[in-house]
């Protein structure tokens, strides 16, 4: 009996470290808008070279809106933040798997810049502060 209840006892202590590690083991998953460039996103920078709040994305938008407290903002720390976005970036990071194309118009319109997937750069002449809506699939 004294068997029994020492095997028990042990496989008992062995699950009880094996489910932490399940909860805990599943690769992390980007969280929409807190202001951190996590695998998976589409970000703008307030500055160029990747400098100053970060507004994050995983999905496109059509229309960055621009004022508070309807628009899209920079969320992360650092110059820039709380701002909208809308003709305030910089320059990006493109974290996602796929292509994304920056606009200078709303509803996807007018001259517009193409990041690939996993690139990072300054947004050209022509969008840098005046950047208006992106779309993932390029």
């Amino acid at each position: 009996m004294s068997h029994l209840r020492k095997a028990l006892t042990i496989a008992g202590a062995a699950l009880a470290m094996t489910v932490p590690l399940i909860a805990t083991g599943s690769p992390a998953h980007a969280e929409a808008r807190n202001g951190v460039c996590e695998s998976g996103e589409f970000c703008y920078y307030y500055f160029s070279n990747q400098t100053g709040s970060v507004s994050d994305f995983t999905v496109s938008v059509a229309n960055y809106g621009t004022t508070q407290p309807t628009c899209y903002d920079f969320k992360g720390p650092g110059s820039g933040q709380g701002q909208c976005i809308k003709n305030n970036a910089m320059s990006v990071r493109n974290r996602s798997g796929s292509a994304v194309r920056v606009f200078f118009n709303s509803f996807y319109g007018g001259t517009s810049q193409l990041f690939g997937a996993g690139s990072i750069g300054n947004l050209n002449a022509s969008l840098s502060n005046n950047n208006a809506s992106h779309r993932f699939g390029g």
